[in-house]
């Protein structure tokens, strides 16, 4: 599929089958994330693979979307190293790019996943139970997995709704 149709085709996975996803699609995904543009090209990123059913638990507990989690074949944890930035606004964009590069790979390969955002709220404790240094700061979690189910259409609001300026 061309890029626009997978840009517009990519939906937010919640449940996944039991069907394992190889480590080999896993660095893939992670590879695609680092391909993201960031500001001095800092690659201000750091990623924790979560594949274990205890650690999985754990994780679980920290968000109201512990269903999704729990689901969920695989959970990478998306850190800004703070180490390693220079402003953290154009920092926070380059995560952004990099999580949506992995999301369209995902997408692109059949597969599917969710962008975990309200699990920031207890970011420490998901360093903590990766064993990620202090400067570690929790950007997103994202599950994936193969899709338990087909994903339903969206919409979107038109350019006449989104654009404030034009000449």
């Amino acid at each position: 599929m061309n890029l626009f149709e997978l840009i517009k085709t990519r939906r937010s996975i919640r449940r996944f089958t039991d069907e394992p996803v190889s480590d080999e699609f896993i660095n893939k995904v992670i590879e695609a994330g680092t391909w993201a543009p960031s500001g001095k090209n800092n690659q201000p990123w750091k990623f924790a693979i979560i594949k274990d059913r205890n650690l999985k638990a754990q994780v679980a507990e920290l968000t109201h979307y512990s269903k999704c989690v729990l689901s969920a074949n695989v959970l990478i944890a998306v850190f800004l190293d703070n180490s390693l930035s220079y402003d953290k606004i154009k920092d926070a964009q380059a995560i952004g790019s990099c999580l949506q590069n992995m999301l369209l790979t995902i997408h692109d390969q059949g597969l599917g996943a969710v962008w975990l955002g309200e699990i920031l709220k207890n970011g420490d404790n998901v360093r903590k139970l990766v064993n990620g240094p202090e400067d570690l700061e929790l950007m997103a979690v994202i599950a994936l997995g193969h899709p338990a189910s087909e994903s339903s259409p969206s919409t979107r609001k038109s350019l006449n709704q989104t654009i404030i300026f034009r000449q």
